[in-house]
């Protein structure tokens, strides 16, 4: 039993941190709730290193309903500093260091220990467990305003879509149990080997399981719920939640896929190029019309999931990385591109119009060429890691022989550069209607910006290195 816990060392860190910031917030005077926050980086930290040494083969856990391996630490890597940075962003937030302090960073470990657990899992219990773990989570960080309606509107619309979208899953797994006599995923490809691959009742489970995902990862039809949580909830929350939902879910969703149901690989591919291409499209034409920036990124947000969801419908080793490496730069850009949102908050109060961010390249000149990256970088202009994370994805496509997914991605992408290239024109030509006040840059936001802009131009420039270590974590067991 010890062999099986130590590996989930990162997980049961985070777990204990977010118990004792829990406890220890109520004892802080607010002055001194910030060191929560840092407390929560410092635990996260711990969480990564612990990951480290174990990159290596897989080792089953738990009578293999939990798998240890590269995999699982590349996107335990992403989960831990994605949550690290969010916490660095949420304790500059006028809620952060409230009352509720503690209850906040302990949601964010919480969610952290979640996303760990449904990126190692190998069961589909286990994947449910985790991702209860981290929606329970979101649905109360999306609120955690509670003196705004909006941020209270986003939580209750998130938990009854979320929840909607969890009955899905449950009843899928249920179909497949049914139809395998198994949640494990090793047991499940057997079965399906052996002749369940041909049984309806395996065909409805996966159908089910991959509405469940969609409704996780905002692909169209299955996306309504993003704008409107993503606009209400606070900018920190909304960070966290825009890269820390999909980067644990499509791992799991990976996962699955490819372990379990490879023998179905003709009818999940083929469902998963519709949705793939309606969420392009969908996505960046609905983001054309948005006047209010976080909408916009939610927008964004679900047109970058048709994007890496690209790489999984190619589904050869180029796509299984391809969608790894998309999920590593869209975490740096678009967290890069929320910080700087967070910091034109001034005392609680956002300014996430199209028309509040106008002159400010006179304002505050580094905030703005920061902005701008992170803009090029969500378009795909080179030298930017998202540039690379497209080719990589199209180039994929292309070589298992969906040429026209990639054209399309190609296509939208160009469409996606107008209001990417607005938001820029807006800042360094236009006046402001009204004179806003300069925004401040604490260091615990400088800290975030650096990371997430050094991250978004190392790996324009030099993408190599990253590109092979996502081609290390495969082949999936």
């Amino acid at each position: 039993m010890l062999r099986d816990v130590l590996p989930l060392a990162p997980l049961l860190v985070c777990a204990a941190a977010s118990m004792l910031v829990l406890l220890l917030g109520p004892w802080l005077p607010p002055r001194r709730r910030v060191s929560l926050a840092y407390l929560s980086v410092l635990a996260l930290i711990a969480a990564g290193a612990l990951l480290v040494p174990l990159w290596g083969p897989a080792q089953p856990l738990f009578g293999g309903t939990f798998l240890v391996d590269r995999f699982f630490v590349f996107f335990g890597l992403i989960a831990c500093g994605v949550t690290a940075l969010g916490a660095l962003l949420a304790s500059d937030y006028h809620g952060a260091e409230g009352p509720n302090a503690g209850e906040f960073y302990a949601l964010l470990l919480l969610a952290a220990s979640g996303m760990l657990l449904m990126i190692g899992a190998a069961d589909l219990i286990v994947v449910f467990l985790g991702l209860e773990m981290l929606s329970l989570s979101l649905y109360v960080l999306a609120g955690s305003a509670r003196q705004q309606l909006p941020s209270l509107e986003a939580a209750l619309k998130y938990f009854l879509l979320g929840a909607f979208a969890s009955s899905f899953f449950v009843y899928g797994a249920a179909l497949v149990y049914g139809a395998t006599g198994s949640t494990s995923f090793s047991a499940i490809a057997q079965a399906a080997r052996a002749g369940a691959a041909a049984d309806p009742l395996l065909l409805a489970g996966l159908g089910l399981l991959l509405v469940g995902f969609a409704f996780k990862l905002a692909f169209v039809p299955f996306h309504m719920w993003t704008p409107d949580v993503y606009e209400g909830a606070p900018t920190p929350v909304t960070a966290f939640m825009s890269v820390g939902t999909k980067a644990a879910a499509f791992a799991a969703l990976l996962r699955l896929l490819t372990t379990a149901l490879p023998d179905l690989r003709p009818d999940w591919t083929a469902v998963l190029w519709v949705l793939a291409v309606l969420t392009m499209v969908v996505g960046n034409v609905a983001a054309l019309t948005q006047r209010n920036v976080k909408r916009m990124l939610a927008y964004s947000s679900i047109a970058q999931a048709g994007y890496a969801l690209i790489g999984l419908v190619a589904a050869n080793q180029a796509g299984l990385s391809g969608v790894a490496f998309y999920v590593l730069a869209y975490a740096a850009m678009n967290l890069g591109a929320f910080t700087v949102v967070t910091a034109l908050a001034q005392r609680g109060e956002e300014h996430t119009q199209l028309r509040d961010y106008a002159g400010l390249a006179a304002r505050q000149p580094w905030l703005a060429a920061l902005m701008a990256l992170f803009m090029l970088s969500l378009a795909g202009i080179p030298p930017t890691a998202g540039f690379w994370a497209k080719l990589t994805v199209f180039g994929a496509a292309v070589q298992a022989g969906f040429v026209e997914l990639a054209v399309v991605g190609a296509l939208t992408s160009a469409a996606a550069a107008f209001y990417y290239l607005g938001l820029i024109v807006v800042m360094y030509t236009q006046r402001p209607a009204e004179e806003l006040p300069v925004p401040q840059l604490p260091p615990r936001l400088v800290v975030a910006l650096a990371v997430t802009a050094l991250l978004t131009v190392e790996i324009g420039l030099l993408p190599g290195p990253y590109v092979a270590f996502t081609q290390a974590i495969l082949p999936l067991r």
